[in-house]
């Protein structure tokens, strides 16, 4: 059996998924609610999937990171997503979003560099 590594992912980001795959405005043929719930189902049956919430404390993490980052804006969900993964201790975001660089905790990798 290959060992896996651990594919954590925030329920912000399922959201937003399920924001854009369904929406009329960003694709020609969006998803239906029901086949972008089922693309959702489909990872959270992965055994080496864990979803991210917000848990006790995270307010006060937040405000921290924020102090530290001017957070306004389009900087919002970033910080949110980076607080859930500091939360959880997640160090490292593949992500295009060069945002992310702002927080020093995170080891950002960009995955189409």
């Amino acid at each position: 059996m290959q060992q896996r590594d651990l594919f954590c992912i925030a329920w912000p980001t399922i959201v937003t998924y399920l924001r854009i795959a369904t929406h009329p405005a960003v694709f020609n043929r969006p998803l239906t609610a029901d086949e972008a719930m089922t693309n959702v189902e489909t990872l959270l049956r992965l055994p080496h999937a864990r979803f991210l919430a917000e848990e006790d404390g995270f307010w006060d993490l937040y405000r921290e990171m924020t102090s530290q980052v001017p957070t306004r804006g389009n900087l919002v969900p970033d910080a949110h997503l980076a607080a859930l993964l500091r939360q959880h201790g997640v160090r490292t975001l593949y992500t295009h979003d060069r945002d992310f660089l702002q927080f020093p905790f995170l080891d950002v990798r960009d995955p189409l560099a």
